[in-house]
């Protein structure tokens, strides 16, 4: 069955010209699609009966099916399971903030295959690629949802389930639709794709002429911690990364976020902090600080706030631009991977 969200304008007005439709039907259809949002196909008023029937019939508007949705004590974050049509199941997660700001966090895999140690998602491997539809109807599924309490997605950030750079073909394509006016019309600026460090992909992401945000995930600043942790590192270590990063910033001319999740006892001593500071010193960056949200196959505890303070002195001496991310959404299993892992174990998916 034809998935809707996954064809170009071009290959929807092909697919209706074939049915012997007006091309302008394509137009239309897209518009229910990507502006008003329709969940139904039936909700397309202004098409013909017969040309929703065929729809009804050979295509599938929706690939996404709610398997769970929680809402956090915080009151701005909500995470939905969703099952795909094979069973597979993704995550995304809704993220408010005081300034108005509406981020949604999706997924570009099911799974992931980079093993990251302490990430949930990489401890359960990777199943399969997202198609771009798959992909982009996450973001539409959470701005029909804020639409409908008088609200706007304003941001998007691929940072769900998944390496996006190893879709790099789909994960393109749905960032084009994010951002087209005819799409979602989320500004490039507003789109952040997060990377473990794949760096041919990273070089080639800096040709695309995006002005796209880029974050890496860091988390040690020593080839040997780093690899203990990431084992993407033993295929690219930290001066291949780095290298890549001055690439995609003389290209860009857009600074590199790198994540720092900070695991107790670990990498948020002070040696750590110094190595850091001496490896970003002069980068156009910044260090994104995130006490790690424990998973349950990972031993690590978050960074207590003095040992957080601590590193941060640290990094400003080096003169490292950063900031603490607040953990948001503990209560519903917000990090990745983390609410599947719990169904998955529980077998209790309705």
């Amino acid at each position: 069955m034809i998935q809707l969200y996954d064809l170009t304008l071009d290959e929807l007005t092909a697919l209706v010209t074939g049915w012997g439709q007006p091309a302008y039907r394509a137009r239309q259809i897209w518009q229910w699609l990507y502006v008003q949002k329709v969940a139904d196909i039936q909700d397309m008023r202004n098409l013909p009966a017969d040309l929703r029937a065929r729809l009804a019939q050979e295509t599938r508007l929706s690939a996404l099916e709610v398997a769970r949705e929680l809402y956090s004590a915080d009151g701005q974050t909500v995470k939905w399971l969703f099952r795909l049509p094979d069973g597979q199941l993704i995550e995304s997660v809704l993220m408010g903030y005081a300034d108005g700001r509406r981020t949604a966090c999706i997924s570009t895999q099911a799974g992931c295959a980079m093993g990251c140690v302490f990430c949930a998602t990489g401890q359960m491997g990777f199943a399969r690629h997202l198609s771009s539809g798959e992909i982009v109807e996450q973001a539409v599924f959470l701005a029909r949802w804020l639409e409908g309490r008088g609200e706007r997605l304003s941001n998007v950030v691929l940072m769900g389930m998944g390496e996006p750079l190893h879709n790099y073909e789909q994960v393109l394509t749905a960032i084009q639709r994010l951002n087209a006016p005819e799409g979602l019309g989320i500004g490039q600026r507003h789109i952040t794709l997060s990377t473990v460090g794949l760096v041919p992909q990273i070089r080639r992401f800096a040709d695309e002429n995006l002005q796209v945000k880029l974050a890496i995930s860091l988390h040690a600043a020593t080839d040997e911690e780093r690899s203990a942790l990431l084992p993407v590192n033993r295929r690219w270590p930290l001066r291949e990364l780095l290298d890549a990063c001055r690439y995609y910033i003389d290209k860009t001319g857009r600074r590199v976020t790198f994540e720092w999740a900070l695991i107790a006892g670990q990498n948020d001593v002070p040696e750590q902090a110094h190595a850091l500071g001496s490896l970003l010193q002069g980068l156009l960056c910044h260090v994104n600080l995130i006490p790690l949200n424990p998973t349950g196959g990972y031993a690590g505890q978050p960074s207590d706030p003095d040992r957080v303070a601590a590193f941060q002195a640290i990094l400003a001496t080096y003169g490292v631009r950063n900031t603490v991310r607040v953990r948001r959404g503990i209560d519903i299993n917000a990090g990745c991977g983390q609410l599947k892992a719990e169904v998955i174990r529980s077998r209790d998916v309705r």
